[in-house]
């Protein structure tokens, strides 16, 4: 993005949502984006992601080569040789970056999972020395560690922009795979779908050896198998994908 005027590209979008009659708040809302984006796009801090730039333009009523221009053209203006270049060299620049990682966004549900790993841990050293360690504890914690660890450092926290053109409800980067038939990805879920993934990694290493450790205490034999079996599924898959089915539905 070093092919475009901060500052110049801030004021023409201050410019164009104020003529809107759009506060901050409002048009951050309608990208599914944070007002504090807004604020540092409008102040020169920051320049959009590459995906919001139609959305962005179509919101504000220019196109997008004047968003990129920074300027309103008259119709039937022809750009100069000199502004093509520019244009092309400013979304070739955009084009060129890489997605945003969680770990490179903040620090926050980071630090929060390896507390919690830690604290899950020590729960499940507990109910390994109390004698209520069951079968599936380690399996749920290494199933909760492993999914916390990428919805917390490593998942994309923005969908490329055909997600928002298109009906796509399959995610895959790299070795991780989501496939979610009948509900559609998109920048506006994606969000809330990031955030139940984390939750979810963390009720599991914070829950699951307290509930292993209550399922010795209150069941034997094979009993303890039949109730861990099902139980377990449930609050691993049913836990996980009920609540992205919900949120995605909600705000997609």
């Amino acid at each position: 993005m070093s092919n475009i005027d901060k500052e110049k590209f801030g004021a023409f979008i201050a410019m164009l949502r104020k003529e809107k009659g759009l506060t901050q708040k409002e048009l951050a809302g309608q990208l599914a984006i944070s007002d504090k984006a807004v604020s540092k796009w409008e102040t020169a801090v920051s320049v959009p992601n590459i995906d919001l730039l139609m959305p962005l333009a179509e919101l504000l009523g220019v196109t997008v080569t004047e968003l990129l221009l920074c300027r309103r053209m008259e119709q039937g203006n022809v750009l100069s040789a000199t502004q093509v270049e520019q244009v092309v060299k400013t979304a070739i620049s955009y084009s060129e970056e890489k997605p945003v990682r969680a770990w490179q966004a903040s620090r926050k549900w980071g630090l929060i999972f390896l507390l919690c790993l830690l604290i899950g841990c020590l729960e499940a050293w507990f109910a390994y020395q109390s004698g209520g360690m069951t079968v599936m504890l380690p399996v749920s914690m290494s199933l909760g560690a492993t999914f916390g660890i990428y919805f917390c450092f490593f998942v994309k926290e923005k969908l490329p922009a055909y997600y928002d053109e298109n009906r796509i409800s399959l995610y895959v980067d790299g070795v991780f795979e989501m496939n979610l038939a009948g509900l559609s990805l998109n920048n506006r879920n994606w969000g809330k779908i990031v955030t139940v993934g984390r939750v979810w990694s963390i009720a599991i290493l914070l829950g699951y050896p307290i509930l292993s450790y209550v399922e010795t205490k209150f069941f034997t034999g094979i009993m303890q198998y039949v109730i861990e079996l099902p139980l377990t599924l449930f609050l691993t898959l049913g836990g996980f994908f009920i609540p992205i089915y919900i949120v995605g539905k909600k705000y997609g």
